[in-house]
């Protein structure tokens, strides 16, 4: 059976309504990889600049702590998430540089001759990103997301920007032209891989080894291509929000909630199950009432009362942004249940004290995602758990099979 297009029309009544977007309009052999299973999705948040540890950690571990301030905004959704204190990656210190490091643990980001490791969403996408249009995103001011060979995947900072690359489907010209760039492609490919095979007859072992490693790269980048192709010819989803506008860069709050906005439509219509988000605003003065100073400086507040007050106001403002999306995410609806349950969402920080720089005692909050959730797990604040474990624990839930993830094997504790 063919791809449902998403131009086909119902009628009736003198009514031509267009279809909402429907598991039958992807390319069939995508499609059947798909539909073997309910999919798991994974957003990861990182907020560089952290959050005030007293206001973000309550004082009682377990199910009956009491709401912390920046945790009271979020009662009402109490059984769907865990907050952990006590938590770090291993070797990993570098005050702002550890930002490079939050979703890969690579140790000493600091370092001169850092060189960083693949990150938890790029680890996932390279299981199953070829379900869905797009592997990942990767969106914010600055990334957190690292391939295989460490290097880094630029962000997109414009809400936007993301939107027209997500639903605005290309003139019919211009999605002939991709198709031939594409078929070139394959075709550059197809001519290299004759000349190599040429040249491995005449090599030794070693070099037979290489050759195999350069192979094996050429046929994920053929996959790669197949699957643009395939997608290139089917028309992407229509939704009926509107495109966000053009926000302003120290408009904290309403970038947050655009990039949240478009993040939840990804995720409905099935364009994508990874997500990451690398921050954003903290470079500016936050349009909110009451800061007057930059979001960077305050975090060097020198426990000065009138810089906590101000800073406390940009951090509840976010932390009530997250709440919100949280919300939005469960009252939609996703393969027979809501979103948020369908969906494991982080957030944390790569700081657990901007003040001193400080890469310890991370405050970290798990959403979503089927766990069941209400805790608050409170490890040592000094000699803190692997914050890996919780990425194994991750990676299982979203289907993937490993015991290990950066050098650290096991699961989160007490995180059912």
């Amino acid at each position: 059976m063919n791809a449902l297009s998403r131009r086909t029309f119902l009628r009736g009544a003198g009514v031509a309504l267009t279809l909402p977007w429907l598991d039958a309009m992807r390319p069939v052999r995508l499609r059947a990889a798909a539909t073997a299973a309910a999919p798991a999705r994974l957003i990861a948040m990182n907020i560089p600049l952290g959050f005030l540890a007293e206001n973000f950690f309550p004082q009682q571990a377990g199910r009956d702590y009491v709401a912390s301030k920046y945790l009271q905004p979020g009662e009402s959704l109490r059984d769907k998430f865990t907050v952990f204190s006590g938590t770090s990656h291993p070797g990993v210190d570098g005050g702002h540089s550890a930002e490079k490091s939050f979703l890969t643990a690579a140790p000493s980001p600091g370092a001169r001759t850092f060189k960083n490791t693949i990150s938890l969403d790029q680890f996932l996408a390279e299981k199953t990103g070829d379900r869905t249009r797009f592997a990942s995103l990767t969106l914010g001011e600055k990334t957190i997301s690292w391939s295989a060979n460490g290097v880094a995947i630029p962000a997109e900072p414009s809400p936007a920007k993301t939107f027209a690359k997500l639903f605005f489907n290309g003139s019919p010209s211009e999605v002939a032209a991709l198709q031939r760039d594409l078929q070139d492609g394959r075709s550059i490919l197809d001519t290299v891989v004759e000349d190599a095979k040429s040249i491995e007859r005449r090599v030794g072992p070693a070099d037979r080894d290489k050759l195999d490693q350069f192979f094996t790269a050429v046929r994920q980048t053929e996959q790669r291509l197949t699957k643009n192709e395939l997608w290139n010819q089917t028309p992407k989803p229509q939704v009926q929000a509107k495109p966000p506008g053009n926000l302003a860069g120290n408009d904290l709050v309403g970038r947050l909630r655009a990039h949240f906005d478009v993040m939840r439509l990804a995720l409905e219509t099935d364009s994508t199950r990874l997500i990451t988000f690398g921050g954003t605003g903290y470079g500016t003065v936050p349009l909110i009432s009451g800061v007057q100073l930059g979001y960077h400086g305050l975090s060097h507040h020198g426990k000065n009362p009138d810089m906590l007050r101000q800073l406390e106001l940009i951090e509840s403002a976010t932390i009530q942004a997250f709440f919100e999306f949280l919300t939005s995410l469960q009252q939609s609806s996703a393969d027979g249940a809501n979103l948020l349950d369908r969906t494991q969402v982080l957030l944390g920080s790569n700081l657990g004290n901007a003040s001193g720089h400080l890469t310890t005692n991370l405050p970290i909050l798990l959403a979503g995602g089927g766990y069941q959730h209400g805790a608050h797990l409170a490890f040592d604040a000094r000699n803190n758990y692997p914050l890996p474990k919780l990425f194994v624990s991750m990676a299982q839930r979203f289907g993937v099979e490993t015991d290990s993830f950066a050098g650290t094997s096991g699961t989160m504790q007490g995180l059912e």
